[in-house]
């Protein structure tokens, strides 16, 4: 998907949601798990009530991993079953280099056909640019994330000054543009989002931590927001788990249109839409 496609997508549907497909076989409705494969017609469910509402999935792939190659099945027959104007995200969160990296794309690109893939750029360029190879497809790059361990070392100050991710940012942008390269940069650094900015004013921000991680979505709009937009603003429990009864699909569409409902506000405030 071309980043023309998927600012159309945000416009047309007024939302810039992206919902995370984090199934795990413990959360699900007990209702399910009578199904042959209860995570795929749980993710099928959630799709089929959310679709419009939002412009990307994300499933985790340690969700799937773990189920071993019934789980690799499952996230191929979850992506295929996403509407194919809908952005797909492989949370895989790789971080090799060379041919190994080579490989994932392969994995994920050509296998799977996802649109793009979350990876650390720790190992350097080598472990992002395999990816751009591929025309149309995103690599979606770590840079200041939510949890709690990211102070560890991404906003350590350097000797220039600098903080750590500030200096991934700038070595990044020689990697890639911002039609095929994106940054992950959590709702929880509200604060910080004035510097990525200042980076990378017009990449686009997968952002994770609004709602159960207690991020604010307002403070992503009023800081991370650009003339295209430039988010995609994830919500997984919030949304996928707003119901463990037999009507999780129905109230994770209503939690869904709830938050599309706020995108839609910010965007119209703005003039976008």
């Amino acid at each position: 998907m071309t980043k023309q496609e998927l600012v159309a997508q945000i416009k047309e549907k007024k939302s810039f949601l992206c919902v995370g497909l984090d199934s795990d076989i413990n959360k699900i409705p007990e209702s399910l798990l009578s199904h042959d494969n209860p995570i795929l017609e749980f993710n099928k469910q959630i799709i089929d009530a959310t679709k419009d509402y939002c412009v990307a999935y994300k499933p985790n792939t340690a969700f799937y991993e773990s189920l071993g190659s019934k789980g690799w099945d499952i996230l191929e027959e979850t992506v295929k079953y996403i509407p194919q104007n809908i952005f797909t995200i492989a949370d895989a969160k790789r971080g090799d280099i060379g041919n190994t990296s080579d490989m994932y794309a392969k994995a994920f690109f050509e296998r799977c056909n996802f649109d793009s893939i979350t990876a650390s750029p720790y190992m350097g360029s080598d472990a992002i640019t395999p990816y751009l190879k591929y025309e149309n497809k995103w690599v979606i790059s770590l840079a200041l994330t939510s949890n709690k361990g990211a102070m560890d070392f991404q906003t350590k100050e350097m000797a220039n000054g600098k903080m750590l991710f500030e200096e991934v940012l700038e070595e990044s942008k020689v990697w890639g543009g911002d039609d095929q390269l994106m940054y992950v940069v959590g709702a929880t650094r509200g604060e910080l989002f004035k510097k990525v900015r200042a980076i990378v004013p017009n990449s686009f921000l997968l952002v994770p931590g609004v709602g159960a991680q207690g991020g604010s979505l307002q403070d992503v709009v009023d800081f991370g927001m650009t003339e295209e937009v430039g988010l995609l603003v994830n919500s997984s429990r919030g949304i996928i788990y707003a119901s463990s009864n037999e009507d999780f699909a129905q109230k994770a569409g209503d939690a869904a249109k709830a938050v599309q409902v706020e995108m839609s506000a910010a965007l119209l405030s703005r003039g976008i839409v």
